[in-house]
């Protein structure tokens, strides 16, 4: 005796399929089992055209795919390598930079705390590189390095009170502390 199964449904499909298709790009895995699956229809008897449409890719993806694996096999489904752009510092500029962020600013010439502006200005008079500020940001980071805000100071303010404010002040939620430290 066969049962009919109650016809299965998603709440919202349209939001569902941009989320799958986002997770499926995410990963090199998940895309490389998204092409097999691709190849797996193809083989199947699905047309390209087909398989582009219930996959949500472009007919000339799923036709590029099957290319592929007819010449290299499944290797020719996994994602190949992206270089990218080539890193703007040597790793021997950033041994030296490291050793430098370690020192203030002052010890190179530069006023203030190391933050993006500081270090962008640096490298563009140390090595003639140019780096916007988010980037050195982002530097910093990569170098283990954080930024800390210096606390402020009220202009015409008793330095002992303040002294004995510090030290018995609680930090509390978004309070920052004072300088670059390596973490």
């Amino acid at each position: 005796m066969l049962r009919s199964m109650k016809r299965l449904t998603i709440s919202d499909p349209q939001s569902a399929i941009l989320s799958l298709q986002d997770e499926i790009r995410r990963t090199e895995e998940s895309r490389y089992d998204h092409r097999l699956h691709a190849v797996l229809l193809i083989a199947q008897g699905m047309s390209g055209h087909q398989v582009a449409q219930l996959l949500g890719d472009a007919p000339r993806t799923i036709a590029y795919w099957v290319t592929r694996f007819e010449k290299r096999g499944f290797s020719g489904l996994m994602d190949e390598a992206r270089p990218g752009r080539t890193p703007s510092l040597s790793p021997s500029q950033l041994q030296a930079l490291e050793g430098v962020l370690r020192k203030p600013p002052g010890a190179v010439g530069l006023a203030g705390q190391w933050d993006g502006k500081t270090l962008s200005q640096y490298l563009q008079r140390q090595w003639d590189i140019y780096l916007g500020g988010r980037q050195c940001q982002r530097l910093l980071r990569q170098l283990g390095f954080r930024l800390r805000k210096p606390r402020p100071k009220m202009a015409h303010a008793d330095p002992a009170l303040q002294a004995a404010y510090k030290k018995t002040a609680r930090p509390g939620p978004g309070r920052h502390g004072g300088s670059l430290s390596f973490r």
